[in-house]
């Protein structure tokens, strides 16, 4: 079950290198991973329902693979294969749970990296069974660090693709006790600078790179009713660098 760039390059992969492994391939919509099936004549349809997923289940599936798909499954799909799902989540879990991990790794100054799941009933807090860290340093924004996460995943899940299929992959419990949860709507409210508040600069900056992303709104603050928003640009002087 593939989205985004990282389910085409993902379902690219598994296409090219392991066509006799896949049993269907299931898209959000008419893309490119639908005609790549297509044309690769792998089974594939346009997801509608769990439901419709389950019928056409042929035969005893061992694997389900969750590449960037945005949707959370539930019982009795998820037991559908034998070993399960595993997913692509991008953070280091057991921090950064649910949406928006890299503005979060930012704001929180939390590790960063991706990790390969077990999916269960709860969002993100399945067994990890790989994960790959991703550095990060003060010139990186919200969305360096989700291209880097994009290109950390297909690289981790090529690597370990071989382990997977042969299903003798060890699968370790998350420690709930330490990392962080957060929701989507969280994202604009956690964005709003305050002008009266008072800030450390560390922070302040943290989070202004954080919601740097192309395309996608700032921080913000309003005054005399109306909205600013704010995106910034740390770029490190490699000149004065220290040894």
């Amino acid at each position: 079950m593939a989205d985004g760039i990282v389910g085409a390059n993902i379902a690219r992969f598994l296409i090219d290198k392991y066509r006799g492994d896949l049993a269907f391939i299931v898209t959000m919509k008419i893309n490119d991973i639908y005609l790549e099936a297509k044309s690769a004549e792998v089974p594939f349809y346009v997801f509608d329902s769990e439901k419709n997923v389950l019928d056409r289940i042929e035969g005893d599936i061992e694997l389900g693979i969750l590449a960037w798909w945005p949707k959370i499954l539930k019982t009795p799909l998820l037991k559908a294969p034998r070993l399960g799902f595993i997913n692509t989540h991008p953070s280091l879990l057991p921090h950064n749970r649910g949406k928006h991990c890299s503005f979060w790794a930012l704001v929180e100054q939390a590790p960063f990296g991706v990790t390969l799941h077990r999916i269960d009933s709860e969002v993100d807090k399945g067994d990890i069974v790989f994960q790959a860290p991703i550095n990060y340093d003060w010139s990186d924004t919200g969305n360096t660090l989700f291209n880097k996460a994009q290109a950390a995943m297909l690289d981790l899940f090529k690597k370990t693709y071989p382990v997977l299929r042969s299903g003798r992959f060890k699968a370790n419990p998350q420690n709930h006790s330490i990392g962080s949860f957060h929701l989507s709507s969280e994202i604009e409210s956690a964005s709003k600078i305050d002008l009266n508040a008072n800030y450390r600069a560390r922070d302040l900056l943290n989070l202004l790179r954080a919601r740097t992303f192309e395309g996608y709104p700032g921080c913000w603050f309003e005054e005399d009713g109306c909205r600013y928003e704010i995106s910034i640009k740390i770029k490190k002087d490699i000149k004065n660098e220290s040894t």
